[in-house]
């Protein structure tokens, strides 16, 4: 339905028609108003006549969730973590509502109930999984959907980026933790996550063909973004990988032949011990080993392309949010450069 008025010497259209938000526009001439009206409100219409509610009726959110899973998130790199963010939604109770009840405040009460148990981050993965499938069954389904609900679902504020680095003796520590374990791949992990900015999954995954050692290169095939890269290794890395290839049998073509999980659960037992001499310890993840690197990588001089090859970032702000430089740390080299110009 639409109506005009005129307001503040301007003439003001707005076009209602059930399914879809309100439309509204201001125009200096009357008969404007009246012909962006008339389109307006033909456009809505026919939108509203393509959808075939029937469909929309007899398809459950679960139905939508289980397809995806079984046709779209096996070909993911994340499948797994992925698995579980949908088991998640499934016991949800919209899940079992029809698709023609679907609507954005569905996904808002969602969000709200969300945050008292996880956090905005969480919060912001869950509500981003749940737009790609919405998309999906829209584009490539041709699931009769006038509109995405969760487009129009306000995101919850997202964290301030993690800062976390090593704290002066933190590295010796875990060390000598990772020594006293059973596993002799986890001082090496340790060490090569620091001197390379590999993240688990990649670290996991690097095999003995990968490395050359007359040039110095490793070549990371598996990565989180799809992109295999190639970096340069530091002299200390290549001593850790020489130590390593002659000290193991070689049983497995993997340098650390272990699973995500075993790999996770020795460096939580690890920590788990130093702790007990350093409480501070108990935040560090493994993966603040990786913006340990960066920020090393940055505090040497490299440049942030240089930086870029080394930790696969494709997009420099996300590189600059793993970046953590120490103030005190810069003093030194301030200081040295005001001196030069004096």
């Amino acid at each position: 339905m639409a109506a005009l008025r005129n307001r503040n010497g301007k003439w003001q259209a707005q076009v209602r028609i059930k399914g879809h938000a309100p439309r509204t526009k201001s125009f200096t001439a009357k008969r404007d108003a009246e012909r962006w009206a008339r389109q307006t409100e033909a456009e809505l219409e026919a939108s509203v006549l393509r959808v075939d509610h029937r469909v929309l009726d007899r398809t459950s959110m679960r139905d939508l969730l289980d397809r995806y899973r079984r046709e779209v998130t096996p070909s993911k790199r994340g499948s797994a973590s992925e698995e579980k963010r949908l088991d998640g939604f499934l016991r949800q109770p919209w899940a079992s509502k029809p698709l023609s009840k679907i609507t954005p405040q569905v996904f808002s009460r969602y969000r709200d109930e969300r945050l008292k148990v996880v956090s905005p981050g969480t919060v912001i993965r869950d509500l981003g999984l749940l737009r790609s499938i919405f998309e999906v069954a829209r584009l490539e389904w041709d699931m009769p959907v006038p509109e995405n609900p969760v487009a129009k679902v306000r995101k919850p504020k997202a964290p301030d980026a993690r800062e976390r680095r090593l704290q002066p003796g933190e590295l010796d520590l875990l060390l000598e933790a990772a020594d006293k374990t059973r596993n002799d791949w986890l001082r090496a992990g340790i060490l090569l996550a620091v001197e390379t900015g590999m993240r688990r999954g990649e670290l996991l995954s690097v095999r003995w063909s990968d490395i050359c050692f007359d040039t110095g290169t490793l070549l990371i095939r598996l990565t989180k973004n799809g992109h295999a890269r190639r970096i340069p290794l530091s002299d200390r890395a290549i001593a850790i990988l020489e130590a390593r290839g002659e000290n193991e049998c070689k049983d497995s073509d993997l340098i650390i032949p272990v699973s995500g999980n075993a790999f996770r659960l020795c460096w939580e037992r690890c920590k788990r011990k130093v702790a007990r001499e350093r409480p501070g310890i108990a935040d560090l993840r493994f993966h603040d080993l990786r913006h340990e690197a960066v920020s090393r990588f940055f505090e040497m001089g490299l440049s942030v392309p240089e930086v870029a090859l080394i930790s696969g970032h494709r997009d420099p702000r996300m590189l600059f949010r793993y970046t953590h430089l120490r103030a005190e740390d810069l003093v030194h080299r301030l200081r040295s450069r005001v001196g030069d110009v004096a």
